[in-house]
């Protein structure tokens, strides 16, 4: 169980009130506690529905042929959060509010829309997914959508960010079911090793398949969402710079679980490569192996595909309401009680039923929203890091210690320019289908 700073007293004698601490490695563990949270949430909660659908997809058509690109991301993974977390504790402020701060209007309207409106679309996505994989178990739409709104809501509203966290941390280790899985359809293990260390092409080389399953594969695993979430989480539980060294531990054990959780989904999907089944989402994958898996695999994937969902949901809107928030200089903390920072709650409600609504409307077009969701995303990203590599060189700002150093721009860069070409590669697939036939 994770305590919060003011609720921990750190001493070597017994106080008269609190925990008492004898060992240095007891303090270390006790901080890390502490610390833990952030980075974590915000790694797993990237691997949410979409994310299960675009691996389980790479598993499907290519096998473990991409396992590969999944050990690469982990590095760039880490190396963009925390960037974002040096930002949160240096400045006790969302990346929403720096930018307006750093940059000025324009460009700060320009981030928050663009990020409210790829978060509204991707939270449409998340609730397609909870009603279809839920539908697949026999549960109405009409019930198990407002049912997970209400959830979802409730979850957030106790005016504790605790409480909240903890919440969530847990359906983040739920997670660790996609490596019972995994290990259920029996993946061969040597080829499992050796298709994650050295990069291998499947059978019909260099596609555009294959070229579009990549990039939706990078874009997938790095959301623009991801960079303001975790800058406000920090802000949030008000880190200061000796806990950095925790809060990247934090970021780098989010980024190894998200992406050992993102290979076990590749694995299962991987089942439908060896058997030959065809499938086009999860849930259809999962009622189609049901006869030669068996029902904890069916049952398992919808189920997982929920959670995955859910938590996207509450990560999204929180995004989405701490950056409102912080423009509109509202009251934007999870501290705070419901009329305490009534338009942070209320712009975290609006977009959970909104996007819940959309989705029991009849005949929406779901597709195009994908879609969009997936062109927006890879638009909006790299300018968002741009900025976040700009404020990282900000000496005023930071001071000489803690602004990046000439190795981590060497390595930021290098990112932001593969990224960019990613991502321009990726919204001309999808805006012109044929341009790489």
């Amino acid at each position: 169980m994770r305590i919060e700073k003011a609720e921990l007293e750190v001493t070597t004698r017994p106080p008269a009130s609190g925990l008492v601490v004898r060992h240095s490695w007891q303090k270390h563990l006790l901080t890390f506690l502490m610390v833990f949270g952030p980075g974590l949430i915000v790694m797993e909660a990237d691997n949410d529905a979409g994310a299960v659908s675009t691996y389980m997809q790479a598993g499907g058509q290519y096998g473990i042929h991409l396992l590969w690109l999944l050990v690469l991301l982990l590095p760039i993974c880490y190396f963009v959060q925390e960037m974002v977390a040096r930002l949160g504790i240096a400045t006790g402020k969302g990346h929403a509010a720096m930018i307006y701060e750093r940059f000025g209007k324009w460009w700060g309207h320009f981030s928050l829309i663009d990020l409210l409106v790829v978060n509204f679309l991707t939270l449409i996505t998340e609730f397609a997914a909870i009603s279809l994989a839920l539908g697949a178990l026999g549960i109405s739409p009409y019930i198990s959508v407002p049912v997970s709104a209400l959830g979802l809501t409730l979850m957030v509203v106790t005016g504790s960010y605790l409480r909240w966290e903890r919440i969530v941390i847990v359906l983040c280790l739920i997670d660790l079911t996609w490596f019972a899985l995994s290990y259920v359809v029996h993946p061969d293990w040597a080829s499992v090793a050796h298709n994650a260390i050295i990069p291998t092409m499947p059978l019909g080389g260099v596609t555009s398949g294959l070229v579009f399953l990549v990039i939706a594969v990078v874009g997938t695993t790095i959301a623009p969402w991801q960079l303001f979430f975790q800058q406000s989480c920090v802000a949030e539980k008000r880190l200061r710079f000796s806990d950095l060294k925790w809060a990247r531990l934090d970021t780098l054990i989010g980024a190894t679980f998200t992406v050992c959780v993102a290979g076990a989904m590749m694995l299962v999907g991987n089942y439908g490569y060896q058997h030959g089944i065809v499938f086009e989402d999860p849930a259809q994958f999962a009622d189609a192996i049901l006869p030669t898996a068996g029902h904890f695999a069916r049952n398992g994937i919808l189920l997982l595909m929920v959670n995955a969902a859910v938590l996207g949901t509450t990560a999204i809107s929180l995004a989405s309401a701490w950056a409102y928030g912080e423009v509109k200089g509202w009251e934007h903390s999870l501290h705070k009680k419901l009329w305490e920072a009534p338009g942070f709650y209320a712009t975290y409600i609006a977009c959970v039923g909104a996007a819940a609504a959309i989705v029991l409307i009849p005949h929406v077009p779901l597709q195009l929203v994908i879609i969009s969701v997936q062109v927006f995303a890879g638009l909006i990203l790299p300018s968002a890091i741009i900025f976040l590599q700009l404020l990282l060189n900000d000496h005023a700002l930071l001071g000489d210690r803690w602004v990046n150093r000439p190795w981590n721009n060497w390595v930021n860069w290098t990112i932001i320019i593969v990224l960019f070409a990613l991502s321009l590669l990726l919204a001309a697939q999808v805006m012109l289908p044929n341009l790489f036939k």
